[in-house]
């Protein structure tokens, strides 16, 4: 499909590209951590079976998670959103968590498996890059389109919830040959979930974008007590919240795409908080 030309300039004028501070702050920051991520993947001395710089490169993918969830959330929050922070974000997501989670499967498995035929190793691991950089251009396009309701829905599984779901697993599985329950064996369900993962990112299955949570709107008593339980846990449990939480919260997200379709209006406007729908709800009934 063509895209549609831009409206020309007025005589006299020079484009400007509107590139906000703070949303395109916290993208670089996306972006940084991909990078530090890949450094300390090439880094690690797998031979010795020592993981530490590749638990640090699964901690800094984890942290582009959390700048990729605020810096759409902080742009929407203060009206500054922009063609280029969603081009930007998309480069930066490309790098977190298409090139840093593929380069990590395939140095820690792929790379010991396929010693004689190294190659597809590599074709493996570009199968999860490639689906990651199709996933991420059908969505900017589907963004400028009008009518497609891309708002609140993502169309096939989100790469930035892939990797990070590939990144918990991981860290769960080296915690787990640590702690000496099994030996070995648990890498190789890497490169399977990595196919997986490929094959959702492309898929047509719907997962809510969260998008309509409103920070600044009140909560009742009970919701916010529960917030201050679970920030609290998150300080003093920590390595629980890394080994077990994180990778529970994005196989359920996985997961939740899949029973979505199935469950009643009610219970998916209470776990995804649409407000918006009920209004629509009510506007037709009227």
């Amino acid at each position: 499909m063509s895209p549609t030309p831009a409206t020309p300039p007025p005589a006299g004028e020079t484009a400007k590209v509107k590139i906000y501070f703070l949303p395109n702050l916290l993208t670089a920051g996306n972006l940084y951590c991909g990078f530090v991520a890949l450094t300390k993947i090439v880094e690690a001395d797998l031979a010795t079976g020592d993981f530490h710089q590749i638990k640090v490169a699964l901690g800094f993918i984890l942290a582009a998670c959390i700048f990729d969830l605020f810096d759409g959330r902080v742009a929407r929050m203060g009206g500054r959103e922009s063609p280029f922070g969603r081009e930007f974000d998309s480069l930066a997501d490309l790098i977190s968590f298409g090139a840093a989670p593929a380069f990590l499967v395939h140095r820690v498995v792929l790379k010991d498996v396929f010693i004689k035929h190294p190659e597809f190793g590599w074709f493996i691991s570009s199968i999860y890059l490639i689906c990651g950089a199709f996933r991420l251009a059908r969505f900017n396009c589907l963004a400028t389109m009008s009518g497609t309701g891309g708002g609140k829905e993502f169309l096939g599984f989100p790469i930035p919830s892939a990797a990070g779901l590939v990144a918990s697993l991981t860290l769960f599985m080296i915690w787990w040959d640590e702690k000496e329950f099994a030996k070995g064996s648990w890498k190789y369900a890497l490169p399977l979930l990595m196919l997986f993962l490929s094959w959702m990112m492309v898929s047509e299955v719907k997962y809510p974008t969260f998008k309509t949570l409103d920070l600044q709107a009140t909560r009742t008593f009970t919701k916010t007590l529960l917030a201050i339980i679970f920030i609290g846990s998150v300080l003093i449990f920590r390595e629980m919240l890394l080994v077990w939480l994180l990778p529970a919260f994005f196989t359920g997200y996985l997961v939740y795409g899949f029973i979505r379709p199935r469950i009643s209006r009610r219970i998916r406007r209470e776990i995804e908080e649409e407000e918006g729908d009920e209004d629509e709800e009510r506007d037709r009934v009227e």
